[in-house]
């Protein structure tokens, strides 16, 4: 049975940062997040446009209420 090699590496000696480590995985799941959403809306009935619509003022209603 093999043993799995740990490999601790200290922050300091990090080649990205976390937020460059975990940029690929959050966009991939945020476009995957978008497009159920408006999948569902579609189904619900209203169009792409309008979903789209909602989706980015949900967006700016949540960027300004961290702002306060």
């Amino acid at each position: 049975m093999a043993m799995a090699a740990h490999i601790h590496v200290k922050p300091e000696d990090h080649i990205l940062t976390i937020q460059e480590a975990i940029e690929p995985v959050y966009n991939r799941l945020s476009l995957e997040c978008e497009a159920r959403i408006i999948d569902a809306a579609v189904r619900a009935g209203w169009s792409a446009d309008e979903a789209l619509a909602a989706i980015e003022d949900l967006r700016k209603r949540d960027v300004l209420e961290s702002t306060h």
